[in-house]
């Protein structure tokens, strides 16, 4: 990068020692030395101080016009090697390892170039960070945007690409080369966020947990993602229905949540489907006024925000409708035969599974389990039964 120069006009002595002042140039204008000046010229020798503009402070430079004969080297470089990091970012450290690291196959004897380690070593830094920056100019030599590395020497330079497009192939935490890491940088990308934040998340857990715990949105998004992620593990699924499981206020919690969301369902059914199972468990068309009051119900349920908890709301709507379940039976006689008769053989199923499922082939020993209480009870179902039986044949047709 070129530097442009201005250069004050100097006095020079003639060869017969009379000092001669040269007038000051300002853009462009001749200033007239007076009495003064040349009195302050006589006074300081050769020794010429530039003119200054009204209010320009000392050591400020006309506007447009940089001094570098005042300048040092060592800022004038840092300055330029400043001007190129603004412009390529990263890409300028990348291209010092990828012109002078040896690449992979490469042999020493073959080529000027040195091994990562020698190259952090004469740098001052880890052999990790080298790499990563020779990973990332790997990368980019993959997609067109920079040269492979045999065809970079030391001391080579390029047109090197924008500093935007750095940060999407370098990443300053080693954990992002690792199968996690990857999987992380990939989830990060695919919410619009930069992986170097989400890997650092990652890496400290601890601080996740104190972020979940004092603060009530982290541990919402916490909560959103867990579900997420529950889809499609299993293993997670697995761990936390066993934790559910032995933590007690989680058990009731989910008890009341399934409680709830069954009734809210029963009241949709109604709606959606315009049918309602009875107390007997047979199905019926839902009336035009049972449909109302459903829809009703399910409409101020449907309103509610998802912080709100919707347990007195799905109780009172499934009370509402099962109340009116019940009077259209009651209304109807056909309907009101048919739910006795529902129920009725839906408890002599039950029973007879239960009765069926009564054995006697574990017990070895009749003595070992015999007790009064276990004869008595099934002489009175005896008793039960002849009497059903008996009652049911009076009511049989062909009796």
């Amino acid at each position: 990068m070129s530097v442009a120069t201005a250069h004050s006009a100097s006095a020079v002595p003639p060869a017969d020692g009379t000092a001669v002042t040269v007038p000051q140039q300002d853009d462009g204008y001749w200033v007239e030395p007076s009495a003064t000046d040349d009195a302050a010229s006589s006074a300081a020798g050769d020794d010429e101080t530039p003119a200054r503009e009204p209010g320009q402070e000392p050591g400020q430079e006309p506007e447009g016009e940089i001094a570098t004969d005042a300048v040092d080297e060592q800022v004038a470089r840092d300055a330029r090697e400043f001007g190129v990091y603004a412009r390529t970012g990263g890409w300028a450290f990348a291209l010092k390892v990828a012109r002078s690291v040896r690449p992979g196959g490469e042999t020493a004897g073959e080529t000027p170039k040195v091994s990562a380690k020698e190259f952090a070593e004469l740098a001052g830094c880890s052999p990790e960070r080298v790499m990563r920056y020779y990973k990332a100019w790997d990368k980019a030599a993959d997609d067109g945007m920079v040269p492979q590395f045999e065809a970079l020497a030391p001391g080579a330079e390029i047109d090197l690409p924008d500093s935007d497009v750095w940060l999407s192939y370098y990443s300053s935490r080693s954990s992002a080369t690792s199968d996690r890491g990857t999987a992380i940088t990939a989830a990060a990308e695919a919410e619009g966020i930069r992986p170097t934040k989400a890997l650092e998340v990652a890496e400290n857990p601890t601080a996740l947990r104190a972020a979940i715990l004092a603060d009530p949105s982290t541990a919402q998004a916490a909560r959103t993602a867990l579900l997420d992620r529950l889809k499609e593990d299993t293993s997670l699924q697995t761990e936390l229905a066993r934790d559910i499981a032995r933590t007690d206020e989680l058990k009731k919690a989910v008890a009341n949540e399934t409680q709830a969301a069954s009734r809210i369902g029963y009241v949709r059914q109604i709606v959606e489907n315009g049918q309602v199972k009875t107390a007997a468990g047979q199905v019926i068309d839902a009336t035009a006024e049972l449909r109302a009051e459903a829809e009703r119900h399910l409409s101020l349920i449907d309103e509610l925000d998802d912080d709100e908890d919707t347990g007195e709301w799905a109780t009172e709507a499934y009370d509402s409708v099962k109340e009116l379940v019940v009077q259209t039976v009651q209304a109807d006689p056909e309907l009101r035969v048919q739910e006795r008769r529902t129920k009725f053989y839906s408890s002599l199923q039950k029973a007879t599974k239960v009765f069926e499922e009564l054995t006697l082939d574990d017990a070895v020993d009749l003595d070992a389990i015999y007790e009064d209480d276990m004869l008595q009870r099934l002489e009175e179902l005896q008793e039960a039964l002849t009497t059903c039986i008996s009652a049911l044949r009076k009511a049989s047709p062909d009796a």
